[in-house]
């Protein structure tokens, strides 16, 4: 699973980790990486650092709101470059506030979805793909119950059952698409300036706990899932966090599911 002469799409790649696994792509030798984010100004900027750094047309910057732009978007990429090899559902949204919830469901589970089944459809080999590779984008709070954030958890957690359930190994033998699930820790990101709660209450708790909870770098949560890319199986589960090299809690995520299903059938 090496990154040299891949072609990546990445979602949310504009900033934070999105912006540094770009940045550690093109530094490996990919081919060509498309670049999808809201944020025009720095997806500009990150496409004209990198295509200066390491040749013209190795990066391309579309302006993408996943929720509304997400066909055009790839569509765009898949023109350009002819295959996506990689695509990595990356953008993402922690705000459980009133007036934002729906579209943080929208962003971290609708989009997710949508784009998965589109490069799905694009990369399986028996309806004449080439196989390929989806990353999707989960979270510690997918592996964990909190009270402060009920629909951001809500959110990752269907991330990490819907990517594992695409990854299994039944599907993947038939259509050669590999699927990686990565539960990243709280990861010093812009991510964490925009976080709201249901409540007023909460709101005074989410505060408390981001100052307390340990964080990791961008460059080791980037580093991390690095060693997924060239390392998992379809159906994997990575945890990333606390500046910790990536661990697969694939096992772990099994046992409890063996423990969930008991009495079910």
């Amino acid at each position: 699973m090496n990154v040299e002469n891949k072609v990546f799409l990445i979602t949310g790649a504009a900033t934070g980790i999105g912006a540094g696994v770009t940045r550690a792509l093109a530094k490996k030798g990919a081919k060509h990486i498309a670049v999808l984010d809201v944020n025009t100004a720095a997806g500009e900027e990150l496409q004209e650092e990198l295509n200066d750094k390491y040749g013209a047309g190795k990066i391309l910057f579309i302006k993408c709101d996943v929720t509304t732009d997400l066909d055009s978007a790839f569509d765009e990429a898949t023109k350009q470059f002819g295959y996506i090899d990689v695509v990595i559902n990356n953008a993402g949204l922690m705000n459980d506030g009133p007036n934002i919830y729906e579209k943080e469901i929208a962003v971290n589970v609708t989009a997710l979805i949508i784009g998965s089944l589109k490069a799905y459809k694009w990369m399986r080999k028996d309806k004449d793909g080439k196989g390929g590779t989806i990353i999707n984008i989960s979270s510690i709070v997918a592996l964990i119950q909190s009270h402060i954030l009920p629909v951001y958890s809500a959110t990752k957690s269907a991330v990490l059952q819907f990517s594992n359930c695409l990854g299994k190994e039944e599907n993947y033998s038939r259509t050669d698409v590999r699927v990686l699930t990565i539960c990243f820790g709280i990861t010093d990101t812009n991510l964490l300036r925009g976080v709201g709660c249901i409540d007023e209450e909460l709101e005074e708790k989410i505060i408390v706990a981001l100052q307390h909870f340990p964080r990791q770098s961008v460059d080791s949560a980037v580093q991390g899932l690095i060693t997924a890319f060239e390392s998992g199986t379809s159906g994997s589960t990575w945890l990333i966090t606390t500046n910790r090299p990536a661990e697969e809690i694939t096992g772990n995520v099994q046992k409890a599911f063996d423990i969930l299903r008991q009495g079910v059938f």
